[in-house]
């Protein structure tokens, strides 16, 4: 029988509107959708895991996906809160962290999406852009999610680096992209390297040279696979890193 790798996707904490007492723990099933099509088998990590169950999780998983969310608290890089950052999860940020250190340090696969993708950046000592639209010189609008456009929505492209890993996934230097964020990466965590901007110059991607597989990109592969059939190949590229 074939195996799986095993992929766990961090789950984020959610009221139910139903029943405001009661929580919810999950993930969006575009990425294990995503994950399954590309031959994995994806698990979810709950926040509350001691360090013991994580560690014992951690050694079990073949790599990790950190997914989209709310925003990082400033406090893990330094900085005071924007008048525009919220969704702040402080017991998400913390385990999400530790999560990307640890898979940094053990060289285990690792994709990190939106969110995911900042908090690879902040875990390694890199700083954010709370409110990219007015903090960033010439942006370009990059929060279609508040103006409710559809997930497939594709507003700008962004100019892949060649011989980056990311080029070689997506098998081009160019492409267009949904963007659903209104922060972006400010200072470049230690050890990475920007492979992709927006035409605003904002950093859309990142990867950490060395590693087997840490690619962070600021937008939402999983919900392209059908109309930009290239981004499937970031999750295939996560499970053959394995």
């Amino acid at each position: 029988m074939a195996r799986y790798p095993l992929i766990g996707i961090t789950a984020y904490e959610t009221v139910i509107h139903q029943h405001p007492t009661m929580r919810m723990a999950g993930a969006v099933s575009e990425y294990k959708d995503a994950i399954l099509a590309a031959g994995g088998l994806p698990v979810l990590i709950p926040q509350n895991l001691d360090d013991d169950q994580l560690d014992d999780l951690f050694e079990k998983l073949d790599g990790i996906l950190l997914p989209g969310g709310g925003d990082i608290n400033p406090d893990c890089y330094q900085q005071s809160a924007h008048e525009t950052t919220m969704r702040i999860d402080d017991k998400r940020d913390d385990f999400e962290i530790r999560l990307t250190r640890r898979a940094v340090d053990a060289d285990k696969p690792l994709l990190a999406i939106c969110r995911g993708h900042q908090v690879l950046n902040v875990a390694l000592g890199g700083t954010l852009w709370q409110n990219v639209e007015t903090q960033l010189p010439n942006a370009v609008p990059h929060d279609f999610y508040a103006r409710g456009a559809e997930w497939t929505h594709l507003p700008h492209t962004v100019r892949v680096a060649a011989g980056s890993k990311l080029a070689s996934l997506l098998g081009t230097l160019e492409t267009e992209v949904n963007s659903f964020h209104h922060q972006a990466i400010q200072t470049v965590g230690e050890g990475l390297t920007v492979t992709a901007y927006s035409p605003d110059e904002s950093v859309e991607a990142i990867e950490l040279p060395g590693h087997r597989f840490a690619v962070g990109v600021q937008w939402h592969p999983e919900h392209l696979t059908a109309c930009v059939p290239a981004m499937q190949g970031l999750f295939r590229g996560l499970i053959e890193a394995i």
